[in-house]
């Protein structure tokens, strides 16, 4: 059991507990943001919004040799592990796609609900309660908001997202600072 525990923290702490997939993230729903502020049809809203989540493996590795952190460890037997729990996320898109056809005025909501419960394995993966705590706060504080957002407000759902990460960033960055310290 130790042995999973260290094997968790070094993967923790070389991985800088997924910061620069976060940051990412964070471009990526600033982004779908603004665009839901934009004066468009909600289909080509929804359009856009689906191509924007293809920057986000490019954006991360930008900023992972920024922030000097290791995503891909060829010397760690649980690193690729994080791969497939992302990769799991997609299992999730037949209902963003349903979304797109029979609800599209909700489609940002499934999918920020989506991204929002995707985070919550990695509390296990990076040994971080900031994960465990915020993918069902994340996910049931948007799926509230979606109930209450009428149309011409769908804008407030990408930024509370992003408001929602920007947090969770910073408490994972704490969480990181301490095990470095240990």
């Amino acid at each position: 059991m130790m042995e999973i525990l260290e094997l968790k923290k070094a993967l923790s702490v070389r991985g800088k507990n997924g910061l620069p997939f976060l940051l990412s993230a964070c471009v990526i729903w600033a982004g779908i943001t603004v665009l839901f502020l934009l004066p468009l049809a909600i289909d080509t809203k929804n359009i856009f919004m689906l191509f924007a989540t293809g920057l986000m493996f490019p954006i991360a590795l930008i900023l992972s040799k920024w922030t000097k952190s290791e995503w891909k460890m060829e010397d760690h037997p649980l690193s690729s592990l994080g791969l497939y729990l992302n990769l799991a996320q997609f299992m999730y898109f037949p209902i963003i796609f349903w979304a797109f056809v029979q609800s599209p005025h909700h489609m940002v909501v499934f999918f920020a609900v989506i991204t929002g419960a995707h985070f919550f394995p990695y509390g296990w993966f990076y040994q971080a309660k900031a994960y465990f705590v915020m993918a069902p706060l994340i996910s049931i504080t948007l799926m509230l908001l979606g109930w209450t957002t009428e149309g011409s407000h769908a804008w407030l759902i990408p930024l509370t997202m992003l408001l929602f990460l920007v947090f969770l960033i910073f408490w994972l960055l704490v969480d990181y600072r301490k095990k470095i310290k240990m």
